[in-house]
């Protein structure tokens, strides 16, 4: 077990599979508390229990952040059964049917907007005020590159991100006098076991070819989460961090 989470209880939204539960594995596994938080029980509980085997603290929380009112539920609970709040990493995301602006339905556009965007903020208004009492606060927001150039077909989720981008800036200059810290990471492509295994040798390559140093693992993205989750980055606020292998320098390189 190590240290540099110590003294902390952590949030982390949609930690039941996936990259969200390597990040609750990680902070448990450097001395937080953590919140694990998603829709599926079963999964949840499940990662909760992994966390205990090995000797970390957590606790699954079902939350369903399509449901505004869930988001200062779940704050609630949490302050509640760990006695604080001093870090949300908003990694919960809709990356279901979207479209082109002139394509996408409403419903679609509105699902976006309120789980990757909404409901974060609404979160972020929970937590704020846990994070000024403990002295203290780190939160992270898992964004996308879509914030920062555009990919066909994706108008909602783009325009979620990059509204979560505007609001990371937005939060880190009304809070950063009161203690609390806000800034977005930018995962690239993450390695998947099974995702890669069905995508044709050709397609990988080309996708490994647009990176500088090798593709990004779950565990990469943790990382980066845990540093500015951590006090040893007090200092930065308001910034978005790329964990990409520097795909978006080599991207014009790969295409040139």
């Amino acid at each position: 077990m190590g240290s540099r989470l110590a003294g902390e209880t952590a949030i982390v939204t949609g930690s039941t599979s996936g990259l969200g539960k390597e990040i609750a594995r990680l902070f448990a596994a450097e001395g937080a508390q953590v919140a694990v938080t998603g829709r599926n029980a079963e999964r949840g509980e499940a990662a909760a229990r992994a966390i205990a085997a090995a000797s970390g603290k957590a606790a699954f929380f079902a939350c369903d952040l399509g449901d505004l009112a869930q988001c200062g539920e779940l704050v609630r609970r949490v302050v509640e059964q760990f006695g604080g709040l001093t870090v949300l990493i908003n990694n919960a995301v809709d990356a279901s049917g979207d479209g082109p602006v002139a394509e996408v339905d409403l419903a679609a556009w509105q699902r976006k907007l309120l789980v990757n965007l909404t409901a974060p903020a609404w979160l972020c208004r929970a937590a704020i005020p846990e994070m000024i009492r403990a002295g203290r606060g780190s939160i992270v927001n898992v964004s996308s590159r879509v914030a920062e150039r555009g990919t066909p077909g994706l108008s909602a989720y783009t325009a979620s991100k990059g509204g979560l981008n505007a609001l990371t800036r937005s939060i880190a200059i009304d809070y950063a006098r009161r203690g609390v810290r806000c800034n977005s990471i930018t995962p690239g492509y993450i390695r998947h076991e099974q995702r890669d295994a069905a995508i044709a040798p050709e397609k990988l390559a080309r996708v490994e070819g647009q990176h500088l140093t090798r593709l990004a693992t779950a565990t990469d993205v943790a990382l980066a989460c845990l540093y500015l989750a951590s006090r040893e980055s007090e200092v930065i606020t308001g910034i978005d961090l790329p964990v990409s292998g520097g795909s978006t320098t080599a991207r014009a390189l790969t295409f040139g």
